[in-house]
């Protein structure tokens, strides 16, 4: 456990400097923790607005909403969201306002509606309690498949998907990060409209996990 500490008061928060515990979360641990995010000129009402939606959202649905969610609600683009919080939505946004996509997550599994001609026969793969693989390097093409069926996808894994899928493994396996949606959207030439056909379930619950990675 790490803490962070602002104007006095101590905020426990994981590795990664998420807020541990969303309930003990204010205001200040946002501005506080604003300017190692590169907001060197403090949070504005726009600032705010998303902060505050997420954490209604979180209230209301118990989950973190996604990224597609925030910015349909609060009718902006990527390359707005981006200005805004330029180290990620989760890693940005959602850190910020005490949220992560950890809290209120429910695991589903369909294991037993998957086609056995799809399912590895002796291959077994170490997965998290939220479904993410632990060891990234235990990935291989059959996971995504498998874990895109699992999460009911409406299209099957096609070219458009493998793209993605491969630019954010390459790039992890280049910079030793997984890259921002920012990054993503940009390398790949595809807008946050795009993406979201291809991922319903979300970036970091869809894409990322599909390719066998977590933040």
């Amino acid at each position: 456990m790490n803490v962070f500490i602002f104007k006095g008061k101590d905020y426990e928060v994981d590795s990664e400097g998420f807020l541990l515990n969303s309930e003990k979360w204010d205001e200040d641990f946002a501005s506080g923790l604003a300017t190692e995010l590169k907001i060197p000129d403090g949070l504005t009402q726009d600032h705010w607005d998303i902060i505050n939606f997420i954490r209604d959202s979180f209230k209301e649905f118990g989950r973190c909403p996604l990224v597609y969610q925030t910015c349909k609600s609060n009718k902006i683009r990527l390359s707005q969201l981006r200005n805004l919080f330029p180290t990620g939505y989760l890693r940005g946004a959602c850190k910020l306002a005490g949220i992560t996509y950890k809290q209120g997550y429910v695991a589903h599994a369909w294991l037993s509606e998957i086609p056995e001609a799809i399912v590895p026969t002796e291959k077994v793969y170490r997965v998290d309690v939220r479904g993410f693989l632990i060891d990234p390097n235990e990935w291989d093409e059959q996971f995504a498949i498998y874990k895109a069926y699992e999460m009911k996808m409406p299209e099957k894994l096609g070219a458009r998907h493998w793209k993605i899928i491969f630019f954010i493994r390459r790039s992890h396996e280049a910079n030793k990060t997984v890259p921002t949606i920012y990054e993503t959207c940009d390398a790949n030439q595809i807008d946050i409209d795009e993406l979201e056909k291809l991922f319903p379930d979300g970036y970091h619950r869809g894409a990322v996990k599909i390719a066998g990675l977590r933040v």
